[in-house]
Parts: structure tokens; sequence; C-alpha cells
């Protein structure tokens, strides 16, 4: 896949998630592994006016390497999970209005559904609250990532991640 393809990708993505109602006031945000490092989206800017060349280019240090916005507040997340877990190709945070709901009790989701599978175990787990963008969240969801694909943000939202862009919507 070109660089072109990969951008379009991720807008592509960002664009259906805001769609669905998953991305309310530009919050959420779609980034894939890119030459070392990732692409993401930018901070502030609403999907539906995001174009490829929008897309900013990180290191898994978190360094901009490339473009004219600021990247997403919620970088260090990508940024952890990318270096955890070299089986992440792509990652979609969402702050759907019902996975935030359910984010808010701070308990994770039980197997009650078999469609809880695709997300890579027995359960969805939350993760401990910390405020977005820090390191600690960062932390807490690698953490609460472990043997999973998908976690809850208790009182934020949805992280998903997957071997594909593809793979990563499919479970937001």
């Amino acid at each position: 896949m070109t660089e072109q393809d990969l951008r379009q990708e991720i807008v592509s993505v960002a664009q259906a998630i805001d769609r669905a109602g998953f991305c309310p006031s530009k919050s959420g945000n779609v980034s894939a592994r890119f030459a070392g490092g990732l692409l993401i989206t930018p901070s502030g800017l609403p999907y539906a006016r995001t174009r490829p060349e929008d897309l900013i280019h990180l290191s898994l240090d978190g360094a901009v390497l490339s473009g004219a916005r600021r990247p997403s507040s919620e970088w260090p997340f990508h940024v952890a999970i990318y270096r955890a877990r070299p089986d992440a190709q792509a990652i979609v945070h969402s702050h759907s209005p019902r996975a935030t709901a359910l984010s808010c009790t701070r308990r994770g989701i039980p197997a009650f559904h078999y469609m809880i599978a695709l997300c890579g175990g027995a359960d969805v787990r939350c993760a401990e609250y910390a405020t977005f963008g820090t390191p600690e969240l960062a932390e807490n969801a690698v953490k609460a990532l472990e043997g999973r694909k998908a976690v809850l943000l208790a009182n934020h939202g949805v992280i998903a991640l997957g071997g594909s862009l593809a793979g990563a919507h499919q479970i937001v």
C-alpha cells in the first residue's frame, strides 16, 4: 500500500466513525503504522473536512516527522500501544456515546455475546481512569489491552486495535 493510499484509508475510517455518531465534537482519532512510526489524525479538525494531507507522521517517540497540524491530543497512547504491541498495525479510538456511557461504570464488558470474542479475550476490560492525553492514560490503556484488541477507557471511550485499519474499525 502506498503512503497516499494509507492516508486515504485513515481518513475514510475517521469519516466513517464520525458519520456513525462515534465522534461527537471532533473527538476520537485514528492511526496506522507507517515508516517506523505512525500516521495519525490531527487535533481539532472536523473529520468531514479532514484530507489525507492533514495527517501527521510521528515517530514512535512522539516526535513530529512531518505534517503542518498538531497531532491528536491522544497521540501518547497511540505511540505507547504501537511500542508495546508489534501486532497492532492500526488503532481506532472513539467516544461512542454507548461505549462512553459503559466506560463511566468503570467496569469491563463480560462475554455476554459472541461478538466479544472479536476483542481478543473473554471480556473487554476497562482501563483505570487517567486524564486524556497523559502518559498515565497511555500506561493504563497498554496494561488493559494485554491479550486484547479493545479496551474501554474509564469515563472516556473505547480503543480498538487491529492488524489493519479494517480490523480495528470492525471492533470499534
